[in-house]
């Protein structure tokens, strides 16, 4: 059982690498027809927008984390379980505490 699960790992690993292969030579065909000065400007061009995608994304998240829950949270008060007042009327020690001892008249 062991080896089939080591072979198929092997399997998945070379289907990534010629995923990331075919991917790496496609990419590097699109930018390598560009100029120098075209590369930098879609750079930069892809690091603002990734950029201002990942801040809008973080402070939205942020910013509707509580909202509409705010009227639904409402803190109740916690309450004595019922079972252990029942316990308590049925326990035999508690009863024993409760006998009240007489003085006899001697």
């Amino acid at each position: 059982m062991c080896g089939y699960w080591k072979g198929r790992q092997a399997m998945v690993k070379k289907l990534f690498s010629k995923i990331n292969e075919w991917l790496e030579d496609a990419l590097r065909g699109l930018i390598g027809r560009m100029t120098p000065g075209r590369r930098v400007i879609l750079i930069l061009t892809m690091l603002v927008v990734f950029g201002g995608l990942s801040i809008y994304m973080t402070v939205s998240s942020i910013y509707n984390f509580g909202r509409d829950r705010g009227e639904r949270m409402q803190i109740e008060r916690i309450e004595a379980l019922k079972l252990q007042i029942e316990q308590s009327q049925r326990d035999s020690i508690n009863n024993l505490n409760r006998y009240e001892y007489e003085r006899t008249g001697k």
